[in-house]
């Protein structure tokens, strides 16, 4: 299971995300380093997210509680996030989904979509 962005997702999230939202993991060069002995160079290193600073990133709610966040594991083991109206669930907030083979690619794609509709 992957655990942490690869080191293109890392480079697209540095740009939009603060880096105090990295738990101390950072890609130097090809390699990854967890919780890193020595501190990140910003000019070399680039800040990596685990799943778990991923799901602290992500909003539960948005437009004050009207959509909540709906994380599962899909048909064909997909993991699909959506936000879905708080009363009826049978309505999503339109564009803001995603699928993918693993909860990482999915978390990633959902924060760059919360972030291109300026909701984080």
């Amino acid at each position: 299971m992957k655990s942490y962005t690869d080191l293109k997702q890392s480079k697209t999230l540095a740009k939009i995300l603060p880096l105090e939202s990295v738990d101390m993991n950072y890609w130097c060069g090809t390699q990854i380093r967890i919780g890193g002995h020595r501190t990140m160079d910003k000019d070399l290193d680039v800040p990596c997210w685990s799943l778990a600073a991923l799901l602290n990133i992500i909003p539960q709610e948005i437009f004050d509680g009207e959509y909540i966040i709906n994380i599962t594991e899909g048909i064909n083991n997909r993991w699909v996030i959506t936000y879905d109206h708080n009363e009826n669930r049978n309505h999503s907030y339109y564009g803001l989904s995603t699928s993918a083979d693993n909860l990482v690619d999915a978390c990633t794609d959902i924060i760059i979509k919360l972030k291109e509709r300026n909701i984080i």
